[in-house]
């Protein structure tokens, strides 16, 4: 063989830099069933004289022992189902090495040869534990008239019903606090908002991304925003008029009932103007422009002493 690299345990065995890095499990099982199986080769290889091996050559070996192990657990396999087993037995492995044409005789001897090599198990990993998605309940097993190889149980949530919805909190801690946050994010929320639509200011005059502020808008009348009243107060304003009207107005509707009883109206009928309507204090409001600014000074109510 040529003079690619020195034949041992490890020198043999591909470091990885031009392989692909394997994605699932499967593949990773299967890259480190291969290694192992390159330095089982490397280590025969040694044992037999060679000091080096060109790597096409170590690569058919292994394939070929791969190839040789393979047909072993199969064909044994099938003599294990054969005879109504599911898991093979050393005479299975038997019967399967006599028709493949191997001595077995040979094999203890060969077991305890002198010059042979001792290779350190290679480290054993645990499998990575899916975590799941969903967990309800205990995981149920088998009854003891089912046989243990049957499939497992499914997971409980896909049999048992689960509750998709939580108790809402009622601790006063808690509500107090989650209030707080959401309107410290509304506000936040809205100051970044201002800030990139309006015009901002910077504390700093080479970078002007760096903590902007709102722009200030200047007032040509900075004291008016004090003098007018707010929005608060013009509703209470207009409400206390609304109710003003309606007083007056059923006042008005109950001085008209008395008059139409009174046998006296017949008088004052005589008196109408030619239109025959009476013209009323609410026709003379109307015209008056609702502006608080130019109502009539209402002057305060002063009691005297008696």
């Amino acid at each position: 063989m040529g003079d690619s690299s020195v034949a041992s345990g490890t020198s043999l065995i591909p470091g990885g830099r031009g392989t692909k890095a394997a994605s699932s499990p499967a593949e990773n099982y299967h890259l480190a069933r291969r290694r192992t199986l390159q330095v089982v080769v490397s280590a025969l290889l040694t044992e037999s004289g060679f000091e080096s091996a060109e790597k096409a050559a170590v690569e058919t070996l292994t394939e070929m022992m791969q190839s040789y192990i393979t047909e072993i657990g199969r064909c044994a396999k099938t003599y294990c189902e054969h005879t109504a087993r599911s898991i093979p037995t050393l005479s299975d492995t038997v019967v399967t090495l006599i028709e493949m044409g191997f001595n077995v005789d040979t094999l203890a001897v060969y077991a305890k040869r002198s010059q042979r090599m001792v290779i350190t198990a290679p480290p054993v990993t645990n499998a990575p534990v899916t975590p799941k998605s969903l967990s309800a309940g205990q995981k149920r097993t088998h009854p003891s008239h089912i046989p243990s190889h049957f499939p497992e149980f499914p997971d409980p949530h896909t049999y048992i019903k689960t509750p998709t919805f939580r108790e809402p909190v009622s601790d006063y801690q808690v509500v107090r606090e989650k209030a707080a946050t959401q309107r410290r994010d509304v506000e936040r929320a809205l100051t970044r908002f201002m800030a990139k639509t309006g015009e901002t200011q910077s504390l700093f005059k080479d970078d002007i991304s760096a903590f902007p502020l709102i722009a200030a808008r200047p007032s040509t009348i900075p004291y008016l925003s004090a003098l007018l009243p707010s929005e608060l107060e013009l509703q209470a304003l207009e409400e206390t008029d609304s109710s003003e009207q309606d007083d007056q107005t059923d006042s008005e509707n109950a001085s008209g009932n008395v008059t139409a009883d009174d046998p006296s109206a017949d008088k004052e009928n005589s008196m109408l103007p030619p239109s025959g309507v009476v013209p009323s204090a609410k026709a003379t409001e109307d015209n008056v422009i609702d502006n608080p600014y130019l109502r009539p000074v209402k002057k305060p109510k002063v009691r005297r002493k008696k």
